[in-house]
């Protein structure tokens, strides 16, 4: 039993991308997403701040939500996907909770959150 949690354990550690920056709830970020129409491959940005984190290993999974048109869009992205192009992370959020899922009743300045201000140097 213990051998077959290993060798699972070894195939996930294969497919871990370790090229991506740690990313927290709060952060606004820039996704590049790798969109195939037919046969052309292209990368579409999708930029907003993190609500949520789930999960580990290789199921880890983080939302995204930005407002378009007035209608807030909330994609849920797996951290280790292939479909993930890149991440940027524009700013840092200060945040005192795990979950931001109040900001989805919020519009305008309201759903804006402090940015951290880098005092290391």
């Amino acid at each position: 039993m213990a051998n077959r949690f290993e060798l699972i354990k070894a195939v996930e550690q294969s497919q871990l991308r370790t090229d991506l920056p740690v990313i927290e709830v709060g952060d606004y970020v820039h996704v590049s997403l790798r969109i195939t129409e037919g046969s052309r491959e292209r990368i579409q940005v999708f930029e907003g701040t993190v609500i949520a984190k789930d999960g580990k290993g290789l199921t880890e999974t983080f939302t995204v939500r930005r407002l378009a048109y007035g209608i807030g869009v909330e994609r849920i992205l797996q951290v280790h996907s292939p479909k993930i192009a890149d991440i940027k992370v524009a700013r840092k959020g200060v945040t005192r909770r795990a979950k931001l899922y109040y900001l989805r009743d919020r519009v305008g300045k309201g759903a804006r959150l402090r940015e951290k201000l880098n005092t290391k140097k």
